[in-house]
């Protein structure tokens, strides 16, 4: 039995917290669309698009009163991370302890916040003793704990993670106490525990490295396929988004979320961070930038995806490091609680797109592979593709693209070409240019520009195979080439720039 087991209200005129988050939207939407000028939080300008944007936080945060303040003012939503898993909740079998987690919603109640309940089965985090039941009674200890943490929070939790992230990499199940008593029907009843124990509480399935289309997120669509066939109930799916600027975007992630939606699925991104290989840099800082904005756009541009959540938002509290040794800086807010360049990305992506026609600029960018089996010899070889990540068709005609490199010695003089391109190398011009003032790694660029058309939401230009050689074909010395890479697969190139109309909007300089 639990020890508290009641239904929270709001602390406001008795109004569940649910509804106090509802009222506060509606009021935002009231007249209409609202700008960046007059809505000046994160979860403002969302709530213009009918979206919320939140945060994750935990109990040993909220004591810092700096931290708090931005928490409750600057978004309308929260996850705690930590104090509403099992072995937080119910310790030892059947004695339950929602103190922690009663924190998390009062403090939701206080600032009008919604509140997103993480989480009721999960294979990690569980107390000792749940491992140690006889497969036979796992379904019981599942279904008591559910019901009971379900309608303890019944009125506070908007939308439960009722089951977190069920599938290994390959897209095979993940291996649990559940799995291995129950089979993969533990998710269902999980989730049929949960609507019993609180009808209106939206019902997730949470996961990570399904923001893309792969193995993984075609596991998870078969499996929510499989359930609303089944008539089980389920509202959504949640994206946890722990990205990393390393490894490139998720591939097609706005196309993977509409797919869900076209189920009849909300879609949710949950634990929005983007590590980095420790220390920063402004090759990175700008990756990580574009990382939040295209994040943040793929969610604007599908219906039903209803909102993101940061996890944190400051590095003070990043739970980064202590995973990823080496790494860190994953957040919106620097360890000073002062907000960095990724938030001013998102602001502008949750802000800026005002319906004009000719695209949003700043929605493009550039990938890179090398194709140089040799950093030394005699052309350089630099594959390019540009890959259109907004709302809105672009013009190619007043896009340019410059990738830098040195002379070194010889001519002084070059010759260009496009090998092959999927839009034909006759829509595609190239130059070399000198730069006025030569920096270190660049006293060139390769220029390279397009003849018409137009690149659609979504679409990539696809590979530009391009080559370059001194007319006396001496020998170039690649490596310290500030646009040179060694990558041979294609991922997302800062120090590759992109302008349009000669304003840039991706890259950094030289």
């Amino acid at each position: 039995m639990s020890l508290v087991k009641r239904c929270r209200h709001s602390r406001t005129g008795g109004l569940p917290a649910l509804l106090v988050g509802a009222l506060a939207l509606a009021t935002t939407l009231t007249g209409g669309p609202a700008t960046a000028a007059d809505q000046g939080t994160l979860h403002e300008l969302a709530a213009a698009q009918g979206k919320y944007f939140g945060s994750a936080t935990d109990n040993p945060e909220l004591p810092d009163a700096a931290y708090a303040a931005t928490l409750g003012s600057e978004f309308g939503q929260i996850t705690p991370g930590n104090s509403m898993k099992w072995d937080t909740t119910e310790p030892a079998q059947g004695r339950f302890d929602f103190t922690k987690g009663d924190v998390i919603t009062d403090f939701a109640e206080q600032h009008g916040q919604t509140v997103r309940g993480h989480t009721l089965v999960w294979h990690s985090q569980l107390p000792g003793w749940v491992g140690s039941l006889p497969p036979a009674q796992v379904e019981a200890a599942m279904t008591n704990h559910v019901t009971e943490e379900a309608t303890h929070y019944r009125g506070a939790v908007s939308a439960w993670d009722v089951v977190n992230e069920p599938f290994n990499e390959d897209g095979t199940f993940r291996t649990s106490p559940f799995y291995t008593a129950m089979g993969s029907d533990y998710i269902a009843t999980a989730l049929r525990t949960a609507h019993a124990a609180d009808p209106d509480a939206k019902l997730y399935v949470n996961d990570y490295n399904i923001e893309g289309l792969g193995a993984k997120s075609d596991a998870m669509y078969a499996l929510v396929s499989e359930l609303l066939d089944e008539g089980v109930p389920l509202d959504g799916v949640g994206m946890q988004a722990h990205l990393a600027v390393q490894y490139g975007f998720p591939y097609q992630m706005q196309a993977n979320m509409q797919r869900f939606a076209d189920l009849g699925l909300d879609v949710a991104v949950t634990e929005l961070d983007v590590r980095m290989q420790l220390p920063a840099d402004a090759a990175k800082t700008a990756t990580q930038s574009s990382y939040y904005r295209q994040t943040t756009e793929a969610c604007l541009a599908v219906e039903r995806c209803v909102g993101i959540t940061v996890w944190d938002y400051t590095d003070k509290y990043s739970w980064v490091p202590s995973t990823f040794p080496g790494q860190g800086a994953a957040n919106l807010y620097d360890e000073n609680l002062l907000p960095k360049p990724a938030y001013s990305a998102v602001r502008t992506a949750l802000g800026g797109d005002d319906g004009s026609e000719g695209g949003d600029p700043g929605a493009l960018k550039a990938q890179y592979r090398s194709s140089d089996s040799s950093a030394g010899d005699n052309q350089i070889k630099p594959g390019l593709q540009l890959v259109n990540t907004g709302t809105t068709a672009v013009s190619l005609s007043d896009v340019t693209v410059r990738y830098w490199f040195t002379s070194d010695n010889g001519a002084s003089t070059y010759g260009t070409w496009c090998d092959w391109s999927p839009i034909g190398c006759s829509s595609v011009t190239h130059r070399v240019a000198a730069v006025s003032t030569p920096e270190a790694g660049a006293d060139h660029y390769l220029e390279v520009g397009f003849t018409g058309g137009s690149l659609a939401p979504g679409a990539t230009t696809g590979e530009i195979q391009l080559r370059l050689s001194k007319t006396d074909w001496s020998n170039f010395d690649e490596s310290d080439d500030y646009s040179h890479g060694t990558g041979t697969s294609y991922a997302d190139a800062p120090k590759v720039a992109v302008y349009v109309a000669g304003d840039l909007v991706w890259g950094i300089e030289p």
